[in-house]
């Protein structure tokens, strides 16, 4: 940003806010200029670089995706109104004629205005009323526009934008960022699923009911040890047998990598997860990932407690086969048939090292993460000593952050409360 900036000051930027039609024009310069370079942020942030998802999370750098995307798209419109603006006030014309003269004549402003068109539906689609009316294979379709925008904004940057092409710095900024946006888009959302795919060859071997509208796959390939995969992760899975298999999904592994088997457990949610389940035996596979940080905590010592609700047990259950430390799971659902991996967990139970708490009924309300008849503060009762644990929440979006907050109440600091959020 403070480069960006800078190549506009060192381009007049500042000088030509003196009169009311240039300040217009160069801010709307400025605009663009900070828009484009937020747009490519928002690409990298996106791009699955593995030290960058290893540092944030890919829930986290999700959350900066969105509000950088917003950003961004709502000074690319500052920079249309006040170009166009500008522009008028110098040609002493109407802005709406004059936005359509500079769209018409100018070179490459048809592709920038479709490039405009395509980043408007990508976020429309993204406001939270739209996307909780569109399946997330439709979202993410339509999500994939933003490419296409970058891509057919670049003509007009280079042919009428003078911030791009006014020195050797410039133009050596502007290019470096491009590539290395389209270059880690290429390695590792491209090249590298496609390497670990082709070296590992998963295949599906089993498709195994868990519980009402809940299924695990059981994967097998070669080498499966050698993936930089561990408990807790998630991976988006690509099943090769027809229809939408095109479209990833991610799915969280519900047991610890083994070096001959995997396995992800699916919660019926649309129709991406729906058709997994119909998935058979033999079934290619393409792998992208592994992703996320909801992994065992650093060897401390620590006891752990995990609060689970629902299909959120699933990357927990996983990581319980990492851990050498007592953990102690609270585990909600509505009802008994609703618990998940409740045989393997008695089972762990009565191995040693875990404690398990089954919280059953309908919530008590919005606000709380428990059962009716349960109060909200009983977790220091429950888990005593629990601000010196690590805890682990995972759950539907709404039921963790009450959980969570429920959590910092009983003394957790919040480094030691680990948490992803899945959402879309």
């Amino acid at each position: 940003m403070l480069v960006v900036v800078a190549l506009w000051v060192r381009n007049r930027g500042v000088q030509d806010l003196t009169g009311v039609a240039p300040g217009l024009t160069s801010l709307g310069r400025l605009t663009g200029l900070v828009s484009t370079d937020l747009l490519l942020v928002q690409v990298l942030l996106m791009a699955r670089v593995p030290w960058i998802e290893r540092s944030f999370g890919q829930d986290r750098l999700a959350a900066w995706h969105r509000w950088t995307g917003f950003t961004s798209f709502n000074l690319m419109l500052a920079h249309v109104v006040l170009v166009a603006v500008g522009y008028a006030a110098s040609e002493d014309t109407g802005p709406l004629g004059e936005l359509w003269h500079l769209v018409t004549t100018y070179p490459g402003m048809l592709l920038a205005a479709a490039a405009s068109l395509a980043l408007t539906i990508v976020v429309v689609t993204s406001v939270r009323a739209a996307r909780r009316r569109l399946r997330y294979e439709s979202w993410h379709l339509l999500h994939l526009y933003a490419y296409l925008g970058v891509a057919l904004a670049i003509p007009h940057e280079l042919w009428t934008g003078t911030d791009f092409v006014a020195s050797p710095a410039a133009r050596a900024y502007w290019w470096t960022i491009y590539l290395t946006a389209a270059g880690c888009l290429v390695l590792f959302r491209i090249g590298l699923p496609a390497w670990r795919t082709l070296r590992h060859r998963p295949v599906v071997a089993a498709v195994v009911p868990e519980g009402p509208g809940v299924f695990s796959v059981y994967l097998r390939g070669r080498h499966l040890d050698r993936l930089p995969a561990r408990a807790g992760q998630f991976f988006l899975w690509r099943f090769l047998d027809g229809p939408g298999r095109s479209r990833a999904n991610p799915y969280s592994l519900s047991a610890g990598p083994r070096p001959d088997l995997l396995r992800v457990t699916v919660k019926d949610l649309g129709e991406g997860s729906r058709r997994v389940a119909t998935v058979r035996p033999g079934t290619k596979v393409v792998i992208e990932g592994p992703y996320g940080r909801l992994t065992a905590p650093p060897a401390d010592g620590r006891p752990i407690t995990m609060l689970a609700s629902g299909v959120g047990i699933t990357p927990l259950r996983a990581i319980l086969d990492e851990v050498r430390v007592p953990v102690t799971l609270l585990y909600r659902a509505r009802t008994a048939d609703d618990l998940l991996f409740k045989d393997e967990l008695d089972a762990a139970v009565i191995a040693g090292g875990l404690r398990v708490g089954y919280l059953i009924g309908p919530r008590a309300g919005e606000g709380s993460w428990v059962p009716a008849g349960f109060r909200d503060d009983q977790l220091p009762r429950w888990v005593p000593g629990i601000h010196t644990h690590h805890v682990y929440v995972c759950g539907p979006d709404a039921w963790m952050s009450v959980a969570a907050a429920a959590v910092l109440r009983a003394g957790v600091p919040p480094r030691r409360l680990h948490t992803e959020r899945f959402s879309w």
